[in-house]
């Protein structure tokens, strides 16, 4: 009798674990959603912005400072953003080795300045050795706002006077709920595709072009920052919902299991007391 009851106790156990792990599926669902719609609209507004900071860089008759290549033995700024919670399956840590295996191999001859925002990240990442020079923790579904231009100012202040050479920013991704691929991307200094336009066609510019470009490069790195705070978001809500997702259907089957062990078990217990009441009465 004692295992059954152990056994029904294993039962409840999964099964409030269960209503644990739906819930917060549901709840990482919900959030998803508006990490969506978010992201859909600041994406095209990046693209825009995006292409009349190229239009102008043609006609600029200098280049701007952001533009142009620094020495290759110079510093390293490397953003990582990671989530400030678990329970998402293994969004943190492929963040986490990525980012040591960068600073093992890619960028192994450099100086690197790590700034890593996810309280997750920057805990696992000070716990397995590495030197962190600012970390930043995402509180409310405005972060991604403040934290874009906050991060951006921080290392376009640093790119200016010269205290890092390239900037760089490892997040994942967002293209679906199980598809959140890791991207490295170069903010610093820029490189252009293409000339947009025909060089030959001019404009007015009020203020100066010089002038004009710089706030389009500056806006353009906010923004810019914004979205990847936003697809890093996203992708951590997709893959808390996958997550969430398998640990329910894990919950279910352990559960159908420990069901059919305690039926089994009940049904030993039934057979061995009815053989002892038959063989008592043959006894007598």
């Amino acid at each position: 009798m004692a295992g059954l009851q152990d056994i029904k106790r294993r039962i409840r156990s999964v099964r409030n674990t269960q209503k644990i792990t739906r819930a917060m599926k549901m709840v990482a669902a919900a959030k998803l959603r508006r990490a969506q719609d978010s992201l859909a609209n600041v994406r095209p507004y990046v693209t825009h912005i995006r292409g009349l900071a190229e239009r102008l860089a043609a006609r600029a008759e200098e280049p701007h400072p952001f533009l142009e290549q620094r020495s290759k033995e110079s510093p390293v700024t490397l953003v990582v953003i990671t989530a400030d919670r678990g329970l998402c399956g293994g969004f943190n840590a492929i963040l986490v080795n990525e980012t040591l295996r960068l600073l093992r191999e890619q960028f192994a001859s450099r100086t690197v300045k790590l700034s890593v925002v996810g309280r997750r990240g920057s805990e696992t990442l000070r716990r397995r050795g590495a030197e962190l020079e600012a970390a930043y923790s995402q509180v409310d579904e405005d972060s991604p706002q403040r934290l874009g231009r906050d991060i951006a100012n921080r290392f376009m202040e640093a790119y200016r006077a010269e205290e890092t050479g390239e900037v760089y920013c490892l997040y994942n991704e967002f293209r679906s709920a199980i598809n959140q691929p890791l991207r490295l991307e170069r903010l610093l200094p820029m490189e252009w595709e293409s000339d947009r336009d025909d060089p030959s066609v001019d404009f007015i510019y009020e203020p100066s072009a010089e002038d004009m470009l710089n706030q389009l490069l500056v806006s353009y790195l906010r923004v810019e920052m914004n979205r990847i705070l936003r697809e890093a978001a996203a992708s951590e809500y997709g893959s808390r919902m996958t997550a969430m997702d398998a640990a329910t259907n894990n919950a279910g089957e352990v559960i159908d299991r420990l069901t059919l062990q305690y039926n089994r078990a009940r049904q030993d217990t039934i057979t061995r007391e009815v053989i002892e009441v038959v063989s008592g009465a043959e006894a007598l």
